[in-house]
């Protein structure tokens, strides 16, 4: 029997190289019955990659204007076609066994979600290599994730479906939109953590991007406890949250299968040439 279609979806903007890396991790997935969407939110071209990745199915959709990443994702799930959806930021990689891993565990609920391991790294020869990696993984206890989310979007995996009930993914949350796309699943559908470090989720610390603006990032904090009755949120630095006793208490064991090894594209291969 065929295994279910898994439509990967991407948004980007302007990170070729980190994108092409993405599409290496991809092309080394154990579960081949991939339709990987990758959504160009209106920034440098992106169609070579098609060439560089054939074997991929890959379907490259330019935005009119950029509309940021909340709509992207959206847009990405218009043209979407597998009865599986999977979402992925473009700087983030997959491990040959997520794919496979995260199709059988969606067994028996509507969606999963991995732990993850966390890198820093310096860009060597054109190629992220990390230079320290620490686990996030967290059980999932639903009261506290109203109060602290650890659901990592990047590589879940649920059914279409959960769209049919849901509506799209919320713009108006932006920072949140993914917090707030588990609370309001969480409430209608079976949802389960997997406790594998089978995503890679990249941070560079001169670029900051998991602390972020905490003022800009304020006012969709207070939207998103509104729509769901949260109460005060504190807006702290991601890893400050991650001392907070509460959350230190909920960390979990987890399995690690990163070797390590950087994941050097086709694009960066073609370049050494």
């Amino acid at each position: 029997m065929e295994r279910p279609l898994v439509s990967v979806i991407i948004p980007t903007y302007n990170r070729c190289d980190v994108l092409c890396e993405l599409l290496e991790s991809l092309s080394r997935q154990t579960y081949r019955h991939l339709e990987i969407i990758v959504v160009n939110d209106c920034g440098e071209p992106v169609d070579f990659i098609r060439e560089l990745y054939p074997e991929l199915n890959l379907q490259v959709i330019r935005m009119e204007s950029n509309m940021k990443h909340v709509h992207a994702r959206n847009r990405g799930l218009e043209k979407a076609s597998g009865e599986l959806i999977m979402l992925c930021d473009d700087d983030d990689l997959l491990l040959p066994c997520h794919v496979d891993r995260m199709v059988n565990e969606l067994n028996g609920s509507d969606l999963v979600y991995s732990d993850v391991e966390i890198f820093d790294y310096v860009v060597e020869n054109g190629t992220r290599k990390a230079t320290n990696r620490f686990v996030f993984a967290y059980e999932q206890d639903m009261a506290a994730m109203r109060r602290f989310s650890t659901f990592v979007a990047s590589g879940c995996l649920y059914r279409r479906e959960l769209h049919e009930v849901l509506g799209p993914f919320d713009a108006d949350m932006y920072h949140y939109w993914d917090w707030d796309f588990f609370l309001r699943a969480a409430e209608r559908f079976r949802v389960k953590r997997v406790p594998v470090a089978s995503v890679l989720y990249a941070f560079s610390g001169s670029g900051g991007n998991m602390s972020g603006n905490l003022e800009d990032m304020r006012p969709y904090l207070d939207k998103l406890s509104a729509k769901h009755g949260l109460g005060p949120l504190p807006a702290k630095n991601f890893f400050l949250l991650l001392e907070e006793p509460e959350v230190r208490r909920r960390k979990a064991p987890t399995q690690i299968v990163w070797d390590g090894e950087p994941f050097v594209s086709r694009l960066i291969a073609a370049s050494r040439e």
